[in-house]
C-alpha cells in the first residue's frame, strides 16, 4: 500500500469485485511499503499489526474501518491518501474475553493524528464503552498532523472526553511504544494504566529542544521522558519493560486480572493452591523486632495463590506496595507498607500511589486487602511544605469512599494517623485482624514515654534507667498485642500461619457485600 494509493476502478462482475476487495485487503495488511516496515524494525520497534497480533488471541482480531482515508487537501495531502489513515482499530479477544484496541501505525504520516484518524479512534472508544469491554491503545505517534491544522488538533479533545467518560466504567490501558509529545500525552494520563518500553518510548509535554530554548537545560529524549524516568521519578508509568514482546505479554496478564467493566466482578481462576495452606514461613519472614526491616513482597508471595502477583508502580514510591493477585482463585488488590524502603512510612508519593490504586479497585469491584507495618507519616519540612496533609487525605478519602470488601491485617507497627488512614476499622474496614507481633498505638513507646514522662525523666538521678523503665511500663499497659482487640478495634488476633486461610474465608463471606453511598453528583476529593 503506497501513500499515493487511489481507489481502484470497480471490476465488471461480482467475482471480479470480490477479487478486487481481497487485493485491497492484502495491500492494507502489508502496509505502506517494505522500506517503511524495515525502517520501523531498524528502530527496534514492531509494526502496528505485529503488536496487535501479540496482544490479542491468535486470529481473533476484527478490524474496523480499515478502508478509511482522509479527505484533507493542501500541502500535498490530496496525493497521499493511504488506507487506515495511520491508525488500526478493531476488537479481538484476550484469554477469550473481548478487548477493543487501536494502534498508531508510525509508517503512515508518522502515526500523526488527523481528522479521519481521530474519528476512527472516537468510534472504537464509543464501541468499547457501549460493549462494556476493555480498551487498549498502542501508542506510537508524532502528535497532531500539522498539515490538517486545527481539525487535527480538535481530534484530541474527543479522545480526552471519551477517556473521562470511560473512567471507572471500562479498564483503559495505554501502551507507549514510541513518541508521545504535547497534548497527546494527556490521553494516557487519563487512563488506568500506562506501560512503557525502554529506549523506544518517550512521553513529555515539551521536548528537549523546547526545554533548551526556554531554560537552557540540555537533556536527551529518554532523560526527559523515557520509560525509567516515568517509572521511577514522575510516577506517570505504572510498568516499564525492555522489549515490546514482554510488555504486551504483561498487558495480557493484567487484563486477566480485571473485569470487563464496572458491572462485573473480576474473572475467577481455578487454583491448586489449598485455601487452608499454612504459612509457617511468615513467622521467620517478619521479625518481631519492629526496628528490623524485611521485604513485604515475600509476605505477599507467601499469601497469594501460587505466589503470583502483579505489582503496580513497582519502582515509584517504593515505601508502599500496590499489587493485584488472587486468593482462593478470586482477584484481590493488595496495599502494603514496605519496611525495606523508608521503614514503610507514608509520604506524599506513597499516599498518592495507594489512593489511586484503592480507587481503581473500588471502581472495578476488586476487594482490598491492606497489610500494615507503618511507623507513621514521614516528618520533614519538604513533606509539610509539599502538602503531606493534602496528599495523605487523598488516601484517607479513597478508603473511606470505597464500598468493595475491605480487610486489613496489622503485622507489626501501626502508629498514629498512618494507622487510621491505612484502612482501620474506624474508617470502614469490614474486618480487621492483627498478628501477635502488632503494636497499635499513637506513637512508638520511646517517643510516647519522652512526651508523657518528660519531667519525671529529667528529674531522675539516672534519666536513662528511668526512661527505660517507663518505656517498658508504657508498652505493658498500652502496647501489648491484645490492647486493641480488648477494645473491639480489631476483630481478632490471629496466628500468622493462618493468615491466608482467614483472608480467603473472610473474602468469601464478604463476596455479596452491598453498600450504598449517599446520593450525590460526586464527591470533592482533596487534590
Amino acid at each position: 500500500m503506497t501513500e499515493e494509493s487511489l481507489t481502484p476502478v470497480a471490476a465488471p462482475d461480482a467475482r471480479g469485485r470480490v477479487a478486487e476487495l481481497h487485493a485491497i485487503r492484502d495491500e492494507i495488511g502489508r502496509g505502506p511499503s517494505e522500506k517503511a516496515t524495515a525502517a520501523q524494525h531498524a528502530k527496534g520497534k514492531l509494526t502496528a499489526r505485529e503488536r496487535i497480533e501479540l496482544l490479542l488471541d491468535e486470529g481473533s482480531f476484527q478490524e474496523v474501518e480499515g478502508l478509511r482515508r482522509h479527505r484533507a487537501t493542501g500541502f500535498g495531502l490530496e496525493a497521499k491518501r493511504p488506507y487506515t489513515d495511520g491508525v488500526i482499530t478493531g476488537w479481538g479477544t484476550v484469554h477469550g474475553r473481548t478487548v477493543f484496541v487501536y494502534a498508531h501505525d508510525f509508517r503512515i504520516f508518522g502515526g500523526a493524528l488527523g481528522e479521519a484518524h481521530a474519528q476512527k479512534i472516537h468510534k472504537i472508544m464509543d464501541m468499547a464503552i457501549a460493549a462494556g469491554a476493555p480498551l487498549v491503545s498502542l501508542n506510537d505517534g508524532a502528535g497532531a498532523r500539522i498539515q490538517e491544522g486545527v481539525s487535527a488538533l480538535a481530534g484530541y479533545g474527543g479522545i480526552f472526553q471519551r477517556n473521562t467518560k470511560a473512567s471507572g466504567v471500562i479498564p483503559q490501558i495505554s501502551v507507549m511504544l514510541g513518541p508521545c509529545a504535547g497534548g497527546a500525552a494527556y490521553s494516557p494520563a487519563l487512563t488506568d494504566f500506562v506501560f512503557m518500553v525502554r529506549e523506544t518510548s518517550q512521553m513529555f509535554i515539551t521536548g528537549p529542544d523546547v526545554v533548551k530554548a526556554v531554560t537552557g537545560e540540555e537533556i536527551t529524549q529518554n532523560g526527559l521522558g523515557g520509560a525509567d524516568v516515568h517509572a521511577e521519578t514522575s510516577g506517570v508509568a505504572h510498568f516499564a519493560y525492555d522489549d515490546e514482546e514482554s510488555c504486551l505479554e504483561e498487558v495480557r496478564f493484567l487484563l486477566s486480572l480485571l473485569p470487563s467493566n464496572n458491572r462485573e466482578n473480576p474473572p475467577a481462576a481455578e487454583t491448586e493452591d489449598p485455601a487452608d495452606r499454612s504459612g509457617d514461613a511468615l513467622l521467620d519472614l517478619v521479625p518481631a523486632d519492629g526496628n528490623r526491616p524485611y521485604d513485604m513482597r515475600a509476605v505477599i508471595e507467601e499469601l497469594v495463590d501460587d505466589g503470583e502477583f502483579l505489582e503496580v508502580h513497582e519502582r515509584w514510591a517504593t515505601n508502599i506496595i500496590c499489587a493485584l493477585g488472587r486468593l482462593g482463585g478470586q482477584v484481590v488488590g493488595i496495599v502494603a507498607n514496605q519496611p525495606q524502603s523508608l521503614a514503610g512510612v507514608l509520604d506524599i508519593h506513597a499516599s498518592e500511589k495507594a489512593a489511586r490504586f484503592v480507587q481503581l479497585c473500588d471502581a472495578f469491584n476488586i476487594p482490598i486487602v491492606t497489610l500494615l507495618d507503618v511507623p507513621g507519616f514521614l516528618p520533614g519540612v519538604d513533606q509539610e511544605h509539599g502538602g503531606i496533609i493534602r496528599h495523605g487525605a487523598k488516601l484517607l478519602y479513597a478508603y473511606c469512599n470505597a464500598t468493595v470488601p475491605r480487610i486489613s491485617v496489622v503485622l507489626r507497627k501501626a502508629y498514629g494517623g498512618a494507622y487510621i488512614v491505612m484502612d482501620s476499622q474506624t474508617i470502614g474496614a469490614d474486618l480487621t485482624y492483627a498478628w501477635p507481633t502488632n503494636e497499635i498505638a499513637v506513637m512508638g513507646a520511646e517517643g510516647a514515654a519522652n512526651v508523657i514522662f518528660r519531667r519525671q525523666i529529667a528529674a531522675a538521678e539516672d534519666p536513662e534507667a528511668t526512661r527505660a523503665r517507663l518505656v517498658k511500663e508504657y508498652k505493658t499497659e498500652l502496647m501489648h498485642p491484645y490492647y486493641a482487640a480488648e477494645r473491639g478495634l480489631v476483630h481478632d488476633v490471629i496466628d500468622p500461619a493462618e493468615t491466608r486461610a482467614v483472608l480467603i474465608q473472610s473474602l468469601a463471606m464478604l463476596r455479596s457485600k452491598h453498600a450504598d453511598l449517599p446520593a450525590r453528583k460526586h464527591g470533592n476529593p482533596p487534590q
